[in-house]
């Protein structure tokens, strides 16, 4: 992305413009400034990756779609379930190990396909991993919308094993996560906010995309941090809850790629741009299903 400045006779105007690849095709988009450079450039710039975003992964979202749900559809039942099983073991040792479980993937599974539980590790990493392996099952199953009587139901499910008094409570005291530049908001404001989140997700939910939905809806629930404990692990279930809903394969954020995946957070929640964080998630998840983009129909 550069600014081009065009001269006219005596007069010079600046342009935006920036190239990128659609299926080996290279294509322009231009954006015109003015006779100068406009003080809020930054901003500009990422409305116009956001567009370009749009156009590059869009499609590619929908297709997919397309090819996830003809796999999924050609499965027997039990191959169906077993898929579930895996992504939700996969899943629950990653959301847990973001933040901070000591369980590793191997015994995550001994957990919740034998019940074995492994030596020398915390009890209450060992009852988070079979809680959140609950709240999934409950979310791939819940029929009705996102609602604050649900958040809070799955917190309270999450929770009630390891930290009960805060579990399915919304916060009363001021939380700082460690290493972290976002401010979050103030107890007095939360259920204000909460109520604002709820009827943005409303509003948007035919509006939207479902995966920018999805990561939106993600975004905004965890940067008000309404509980104690929990916020990343149920804004990831919020996040998967509408991909599934909406017939798209779920998101896993891997361990291994937290550090990519915390950057892009902050940055989104400290510079108030919300694009930030969506074209972080949009790369991920077509870097993740890739396969799909490139299946035929």
């Amino acid at each position: 992305m550069r600014i081009r400045r065009k001269k006219v006779g005596r007069d010079a105007y600046f342009y935006l413009e920036h190239s990128f690849r659609i299926e080996g095709k290279v294509k322009k988009k231009e954006i015109y400034l003015g006779r100068s450079i406009p003080g809020d450039i930054e901003t500009i710039k990422l409305e116009l990756n956001h567009q370009i975003m749009q156009e590059q992964y869009f499609e590619q979202f929908v297709a997919i779609k397309k090819s996830f749900s003809k796999e999924l559809d050609a499965m027997p039942l039990s191959a169906r379930e077993k898929y579930l099983d895996y992504f939700m073991i996969k899943f629950t040792y990653d959301t847990n190990r973001i933040e901070g479980s000591t369980i590793t993937l191997k015994e995550t599974a001994k957990i919740l396909e034998q019940g074995i539980t492994p030596e020398n590790k915390p009890i209450s990493d060992v009852k988070e991993i079979e809680s959140h392996r609950n709240v999934f099952r409950d979310m791939i199953n819940h029929e009705k919308d996102i609602s604050m009587l649900t958040i809070l139901k799955w917190h309270r499910m999450l929770l009630k094993d390891t930290n009960p008094d805060v579990a399915g409570k919304i916060r009363r005291h001021q939380v700082k996560v460690a290493g972290s530049k976002a401010e979050f908001p103030i107890p007095a404001e939360l259920n204000i906010l909460l109520e604002e989140f709820i009827e943005w997700y409303r509003k948007n939910k035919k509006k939207l995309h479902p995966i920018e939905l999805a990561v939106l809806t993600h975004l905004k629930f965890v940067s008000i941090h309404p509980f104690t404990d929990g916020n990343g692990r149920i804004s990831r279930i919020l996040m998967n809850f509408i991909l599934h809903r909406h017939g798209y394969p779920m998101l896993n954020i891997k361990y291994s790629n937290r550090d990519s995946y915390y950057n892009a957070l902050e940055r989104a929640q400290v510079k108030d741009q919300e694009k930030i964080f969506t074209s972080h998630i949009f790369r991920r998840y077509l870097k993740e299903y890739k396969k799909y983009a490139k299946m035929k129909i």
